[in-house]
Parts: structure tokens; sequence; C-alpha cells
């Protein structure tokens, strides 16, 4: 472990964007003022002039699909993919195989990332309607939440029993993460369709399978039903102008019960992109129109919408070249959200200090992570250094995921990732990850 001086940064924290010095000891920030000198000869000195200071991402949605789906990704590749896109920690879901259903899965996971993630992490408990007793066992202090899929995105981890999910929602005071998608309303609109085309039904009514009407019926029942017990609700990846509605940004977040985020693939693409992305930008829930993505970057802006997170699910290119009812949804993200906001930094369409707001303070305050999100003395060494003008362009030979393509392939970002930093260690510098790992198991301040 080595100690690092890190000169001439513009820091960007708490709403503010301030030039100084930042200096990083045993894992922690020490100290962050003007102008520091270095304490002794075991310093390294990173000269950041012209470049923003970000605090590590906090990414509360990942898939890295291990165990058992390990042919797409696993916890060693993703985690390297998440550092080279600034993302020094993850929440990685439940839907592996087997499911993280269990205590003993769970432990299994942790065991697995603790010998091989390049970036801090943490894990989601699946519920079920039939684990109850399980999720009653959760160490609450040293795992992210729970997570509910109320949609058919994971077949046999659909919680569909009413009275079961009134126990859930009454009995844990972790925050309860839920996917929402009406099952009946998708499985009517696929069987319609199927008979009209077959399994080659065209990915343009992937958003009318899938519809506003099926993404608004499950999550307003989600949100009655968290009003209702009193249950910590947060619902992930928001796809429609509808259920905007149902949040509010009349309180602070660390006051609000029911907080939403929107994933990157929401704001980026839209329904026009079906014809040149194919089944490459099938997700659960869909992208939907143009509509829709405006209204979702409107309520991100004044705060009805708390989070930016990626849902990074890989697949293989094989896999998503299938037809329609055989392509699987979702992409892999983390590599290029962080440089994607960016891209919406340099069109005006969002400040520095908002992009940190969602993506590093607000996961740390909603899920209640330890001395991470934040560039403050005394927390955890997690930080991005990023140089806001030197275009690269995404190609096979730079993408970092195991299944090998990305969604933004050919696309050139403005803003490149110079150095992220892992509990004070340089993990990420210039394309290039350090062959030493410096992630910690996360803890959360319960």
């Amino acid at each position: 472990m080595e100690n690092v001086l890190i000169k001439n940064a513009n820091i960007v924290n708490e709403g503010n964007i301030f030039n100084g010095d930042v200096y990083i000891e045993n894992s922690i920030f020490k100290e962050i003022a003007p102008q520091i000198s270095a304490k002794s000869g075991n310093v390294r000195i990173i000269d950041a002039e012209g470049k923003y200071l970000l605090p590590g991402v906090i990414d509360d949605q990942v898939h890295f699909r291990e165990p058992g789906l390990t042919h797409k990704a696993n916890i060693q590749t993703e985690s390297k993919a998440a550092i080279a896109g600034g993302i020094t920690s993850f929440v990685e879901m439940p839907n592996t195989v087997p499911q993280t259903t269990t205590i003993e899965k769970l432990d299994e996971k942790f065991k697995i990332a603790s010998e091989t993630s390049y970036a801090n992490y943490s894990f989601m408990f699946g519920g079920t309607n039939d684990n109850l007793e399980e999720i009653l066992k959760v160490d609450t202090r040293s795992v992210a939440g729970l997570k509910l899929f109320l949609g058919s995105s994971t077949g046999n981890m659909l919680v569909d029993n009413p009275d079961t999910l009134e126990k859930i929602f009454s009995s844990t005071d972790m925050v309860i993460s839920v996917h929402c998608e009406d099952e009946e309303t998708v499985r009517a609109n696929t069987a319609k369709y199927k008979e009209q085309y077959g399994d080659d039904i065209p990915i343009e009514l992937h958003p009318i399978i899938r519809s506003e009407e099926a993404c608004y019926l499950s999550s307003s029942q989600a949100v009655a039903l968290a009003k209702k017990t009193g249950a910590r609700l947060h619902v992930f990846h928001l796809s429609t102008a509808k259920e905007l509605a149902l949040f509010t940004n009349k309180i602070p977040l660390k006051e609000k019960k029911i907080t939403a985020e929107v994933c990157i693939h929401h704001l980026w693409f839209s329904d026009e992109d079906y014809k040149e992305k194919g089944t490459f930008i099938k997700w659960n829930p869909a992208v939907k129109t143009k509509k829709d993505r405006d209204a979702l970057f409107e309520a991100l802006l004044d705060d009805r919408l708390d989070v930016i997170a990626t849902d990074h699910a890989p697949h293989t290119k094989e896999e998503k070249s299938n037809v329609y009812t055989k392509a699987p949804s979702g992409g892999p993200l983390v590599q290029h959200a962080l440089p994607a906001m960016l891209e919406f930094y340099h069109k005006h369409k969002i400040s520095l200090e908002k992009i940190v707001e969602k993506m590093c303070h607000n996961p740390a305050i909603l899920f209640q992570v330890e001395k991470r999100g934040f560039i403050k003395e005394g927390y955890f060494a997690d930080a991005v250094l990023v140089d806001l003008n030197a275009p690269w362009t995404v190609t096979k030979e730079n993408i970092a995921y195991k299944c090998g393509w990305s969604p933004f392939e050919g696309t050139t970002f403005t803003s490149r990732i110079t150095h992220t930093l892992i509990n004070g260690n340089v993990a990420y510098e210039n394309f290039k990850c350090a062959e030493k790992r410096y992630a910690q198991r996360l803890t959360f301040d319960r």
C-alpha cells in the first residue's frame, strides 16, 4: 500500500467544484486542502492539473453472472470493466445460478468476490414466494438490501403472491429494491404478437409488449404497498414518463421512504434506435419513446429520480443475435456509464455536480454505505480522475467485458477516465488495470 498525493485537481464534491490537493494515507482521505506537501518520501504524486477528481461511482444494480452463468461474465472480468469505467463499488443482483435466496448461497458469493473482485462489492439478497425465514436471517450491516422481481425477467424468482409480498414489506427494515413489470400484461402482449409473428417478433414491438401499462401497474402497486406497510422501497430502472408521478422531490433523500432510479440506457437510447441496434438494446424494462426519455431526464434533474445505475447484464453476442423471443434482455454498461453521462455534461444537459450527486453521493446515502461516495476526510479513498477533453472511441479492442461487445461500440466519448483509485490505491491508469486487487467488502451504517 502506498500513500498518494493528488495535486492541482478540480474536485467535484457535494455540489461544489474547487481546486485543491488531496492526500491519501492508509486507504483513507487524510487531508483535502488548497495546497499539501508530501509528508514523506514514500508518497506517489499524481499531477491532476486540468483534470477533475470525482468520488468513486457506486453502481447499485449489476448482474456479474457468477456463479452459474460465467460463459457470459464473472465477478473478476466485470469488476475490472467497472473500475475502467470509474465504478469503484458495485451491488450485484441475486438472479445467478443458483439464486442468492439462502444465507449459504449469499456467503458463497461473498467468498468468490473476496478472492476475485477488483472493485468494492456487496450483494442483494433475493426474495421469493417462500423464503421469508431466510430474509429475516440477513445481517443488515453487511448486505446491501433485498431484491424482489415483480416482473417476468427472472422466471422462478418472480414474487407474485400478494400475501407474501405484504409479509416481506412488513417484516424487514432493509431497503427493498424492486423490478416492476406486470407479469400478466407482458404475457398477454407476448402471446398476441407471437400468434401474429411466431418467434421472430419485430424488435420494435418490445416496448409495446413490455408496455407503459405493464410498468405503471406494477410500480404503482409496489408504491401503494410501501405506503401501507411503511417499508423502505427503491424502484429500479424506471422507463416511462407515467411512472414519475409516483415519486416526489419535495423532501431530502435522507427522509424519503420511497425512492427511484434511472439507468444509462433509458437516458441514452429511444425506440428510434431499435432499427439500427436491434436486440442488442433489448432490455427489461424496455427502452421506450423519446418522450419517455426526455421526461426521465427532467425527473433526474429535478430530483424525483434519485440515482443513476447501469443494470449491467451481459450476454454473449451469439445469444443476443437470436430472434426476438429467444434473445435475452440486458447488456453490458459498467465501463461506459460515466463517460456517457459526461457526454451529457458536454451537451449542457447536466452538471458535473449533479452527475456526482446521482452516481456517487446518493447511492451511498440511500443504501447507507459506510464512509464511501464522497471525497471527505476520514472516508475510504475511492476516487476517479477524469480528463474532460481526451476523446476516445469505443472499439472491440478496448472493450473490457468478457462478452466482448458494447451497445456503445463506435461511439466517441469526449471524456476519458485516466485513474481510478480503490481504497487509496491506483487500481486503473490510462486503459490499464493494476494486477493487484485492492477491493473491500462494503459495510453499511445501520
